[in-house]
C-alpha cells in the first residue's frame, strides 16, 4: 500500500515564513481535507510538495513510500503518481485536450497507444465520469467557465490516474452540476485506488463526499486534525 509522508515542513517565499512545521500521513485510497480561512498556509503547503520555486522548504521532508522525494522536481514527482490541480487553470490555446492528455499519459508511463485507441479510452472515461466528451476536442480550458475547467482538469486525472491527487480549490467559481460531477469522480477514482488532499473553504463538502480526515491549518500549522465532527464545529464558531 502507498503512502506519501510529509514531516515537519518549514516553507518560506522570501524571508516570510509561510508554513511551520506541517506533518502529515496520506495512505492509498484516504481523503483528506484541508480547511482554513485565507492566508493561512495550504496553498502554499501543496505548492511547497510540488516544488514551485516561488515556495522555498527550509526544514522537512517528503517521503513516497520508503523514496525521499522533498526536491525532485514537479515532472519527476508526476511520474513516481502524482498529481496537482491548481486554483487557477491555464488556458492553452489551439491544443486539444485530448492531444494534452495523450502526450502527458506517454510521458508519464511510457506506454504507446494509437491516438484513436486512446481517445476512444478517453471517451469510455467520460461516460462513467458522466462527463460531456465534447471537452476533448475542445482547446485546454480556453473559452471555459470556472466548472467546465474543473471537468476538464478531472478528466485529465482520471485518465493519469495518479497515486496522491491533491486539487486546491475544487469548489470555487464551480456551479452544482459540475461540482457533482467533479465530487462523483473523486468516489469513482478513491474507490480505484487514488488518494486526494482537498483543499477547500466549502463547509457543506460533506454533503457530497465522505473525508477520512479533516485538518484545520492557521498561520502556517495544522491546528486539529479530526473527523466529520469538526466541519459542524466550523459552521458553528467558524475557523477559531
Amino acid at each position: 500500500m502507498s503512502k506519501l509522508q510529509i514531516q515537519n515542513l518549514k516553507v518560506k517565499v522570501g524571508d516570510k515564513l509561510v508554513v511551520n512545521g506541517v506533518s502529515l500521513t496520506i495512505n492509498q485510497g484516504e481523503i483528506h481535507i484541508i480547511m482554513g480561512p485565507n492566508g493561512s498556509g495550504k496553498s502554499s503547503l501543496i505548492n511547497a510538495v510540488f516544488s514551485h520555486p516561488k515556495y522555498s522548504i527550509s526544514s522537512g521532508k517528503i517521503f513516497l513510500d520508503k523514496d525521499e522525494i522533498t526536491g525532485l522536481s514537479p515532472d519527476k514527482k508526476a511520474k513516481k503518481g502524482m498529481f496537482l490541480s491548481t486554483q487557477y487553470l491555464p488556458e492553452v490555446s489551439g491544443v486539444p485536450l485530448s492531444t494534452l492528455i495523450y502526450e502527458s499519459f506517454k510521458s508519464l508511463t511510457g506506454e504507446k497507444l494509437s491516438v484513436i485507441g486512446f481517445y476512444n479510452k478517453l471517451e469510455k472515461i467520460c461516460a462513467e465520469l458522466g462527463i460531456n466528451p465534447e471537452f476533448l476536442k475542445r482547446p485546454v480550458n480556453s473559452g471555459l467557465s470556472g466548472g467546465e475547467k474543473k471537468q476538464s482538469e478531472i478528466i485529465q486525472l482520471a485518465a493519469i490516474s495518479p497515486r496522491f491527487a491533491f486539487l486546491d480549490e475544487i469548489d470555487s467559481g464551480v456551479d452544482v452540476d459540475s461540482l457533482n460531477k467533479v465530487f462523483n469522480a473523486i468516489k469513482v477514482l478513491k474507490n480505484k485506488g487514488t488518494s486526494f488532499v482537498l483543499i477547500t473553504h466549502y463547509p457543506k463538502i460533506l454533503e457530497k463526499i465522505s473525508p477520512d480526515f479533516v485538518h484545520i491549518m492557521k498561520d502556517g500549522e495544522i491546528k486539529k486534525t479530526g473527523g466529520h465532527e469538526i466541519i459542524s464545529k466550523i459552521e458553528e464558531t467558524g475557523f477559531n
